[in-house]
């Protein structure tokens, strides 16, 4: 177990300007879509707020939902978006598409959580608390460590193709980069169940709250 921490820590420790170049991109994807909703104008988001609330009535009125369902359709979810970053590291062309995944993902989190605060105040601070921020406490880091992990393997491909080093084999790094993207499937998984059994029933809980003390 010692061995294996410390052969992450020093996996880390060498590859810390990657990991920290995908944890700034990620940061200035939240930050860019919290200005999108700053410079929306008021009939964009009351369209948008619109169709919020039409769901948030669907919510409060009970309507029930298999938590399988949600379960599987969230889990299949993670597992397309990792899987398509383990693709993408696979080649180094598709480094540029790493990049863009994880930006837009940071864009997606930051204009959501930014909408909901600005329309609902103090109650979309409690409702992203609840419905957003358990599932993405374990996720975000999953995707951060996915993304970083494709750069990294793009980048060792990379220095193998121009400098034509044929001593070592590519085979162990590819073991090693299957196995840690089957962990973070695996991990993953976690995030599903949070959103189905915290995040969903945290998320009905303030709406019914919404609509009571409307």
């Amino acid at each position: 177990m010692l061995t294996k921490r410390q052969l992450m820590l020093d996996h880390v420790k060498e590859h810390a300007t990657v990991y920290i170049f995908m944890i700034i991109l990620f940061l200035t994807g939240i930050v860019f879509g919290a200005v999108i909703v700053n410079s929306m104008g008021f009939t964009q988001k009351h369209d948008l707020y619109f169709y919020l609330e039409r769901f948030f009535e669907q919510l409060s009125q009970d309507q029930h939902v298999e938590t399988s369902s949600i379960l599987m359709d969230s889990y299949l979810y993670h597992i397309k978006y990792i899987l398509l970053l383990f693709i993408l590291g696979l080649s180094v062309i598709g480094l540029p598409f790493v990049w863009v995944l994880l930006f837009s993902k940071g864009l997606v989190v930051g204009f959501t959580v930014g909408f909901i605060v600005n329309q609902l105040e103090w109650q979309g601070l409690f409702l992203s608390a609840l419905s957003i921020a358990p599932q993405n406490l374990v996720i975000i880091p999953v995707y951060i460590v996915a993304g970083s992990l494709s750069m990294i393997f793009s980048l060792t491909l990379l220095n193998r193709l121009f400098t034509r080093n044929v001593q070592h084999s590519i085979i162990q790094p590819l073991g090693k980069y299957a196995v840690s993207f089957a962990v973070l499937l695996a991990i993953s998984f976690l995030a599903s169940v949070l959103e189905t059994y915290v995040a969903n029933y945290g998320m009905k809980l303030v709406v019914k709250s919404l609509y009571t003390m409307l």
